[in-house]
């Protein structure tokens, strides 16, 4: 058994595999103070709640943009597993070529999400991750990953709005039943949702226009990308778990290494 984590700025999310085959995920708040047994029982808890031993677990693979977690997490793992992690950075086979400017920069959660988007769906693809910020990587159809945007995500927008706005409540974020909105939060999710689903619009066909490739997938994941993909049709499909899918792929190059 597998058990793939993606470490993000917002939540740490768990995949358990067997095969290639995504069984289980749960997911727990992204902290910076937890210490290696708060880690280790939360795992241990939860993968004995999902009907699974801690001998079951025979790898972990981690994906992290959080590197003040990885001593506290890595050392649960080591502790309670006998698990050395096999983390994503320098020196991982995934198949993809980074061809950026600096491609130490390219955060490991968009490598991942790349190596996904490229293996389950062809190039070339636009891989668009709905985060705590929001990236779209384009990778080519001979799987260089060759370039990048990344803009606020939805929630930071949001709080932006009314953090800084003072008498702007906070609202939930969802879309309205019409952008013809007649009071202030109906306004403000329409700003927010319908002006996001516009930006999504914009930067995928401009990525597509200046790259110049035909035929081109976009594939959407992370937690609000459901709401924007279901709103536009530039955005071809959408899969929750495309980064745990990502780093089992990953796993997968790493034995045949």
């Amino acid at each position: 058994m597998l058990v793939a984590i993606d470490i993000g700025n917002t939540d740490i999310t768990f995949g358990i595999f067997q095969g290639n085959k995504l069984y289980d995920t749960f997911r727990m708040r992204t902290k910076i103070n937890r210490t290696s047994d708060e880690y280790g029982m939360f795992m241990l808890d939860v993968i004995k709640y999902k009907g699974y031993r801690r001998e079951d677990v025979d790898d972990v693979i981690i994906a992290s943009v959080v590197p003040a977690v990885m001593h506290s997490l890595t050392s649960a793992i080591i502790k309670y597993f006998q698990r050395q992690p096999i983390i994503v950075g320098a020196g991982i086979r995934t198949g993809i070529k980074i061809k950026t400017a600096n491609p130490k920069e390219t955060g490991a959660d968009r490598i991942v999400d790349a190596v996904a988007g490229y293996e389950l769906y062809g190039g070339p693809v636009i891989v668009v991750d709905f985060g705590t910020a929001t990236t779209y990587d384009i990778i080519t159809p001979d799987g260089e990953f060759i370039g990048c945007v990344i803009s606020p995500g939805l929630r930071i927008s949001a709080n932006a709005l009314w953090q800084q706005a003072a008498k702007l409540p906070e609202i939930e974020i969802r879309k309205p039943e019409s952008i013809l909105a007649k009071e202030t939060v109906s306004s403000m999710q329409a700003g927010l949702v319908y002006g996001y689903i516009g930006q999504t619009e914009y930067i995928i066909r401009k990525i597509i226009e200046e790259s110049g490739f035909d035929n081109v997938k976009v594939v959407a994941t992370g937690g609000l990308g459901k709401m924007i993909s279901e709103e536009t049709d530039c955005i071809d499909y959408y899969d929750a778990n495309l980064t745990l899918k990502g780093l089992q792929i990953i796993y997968e190059k790493q034995k045949q290494k």
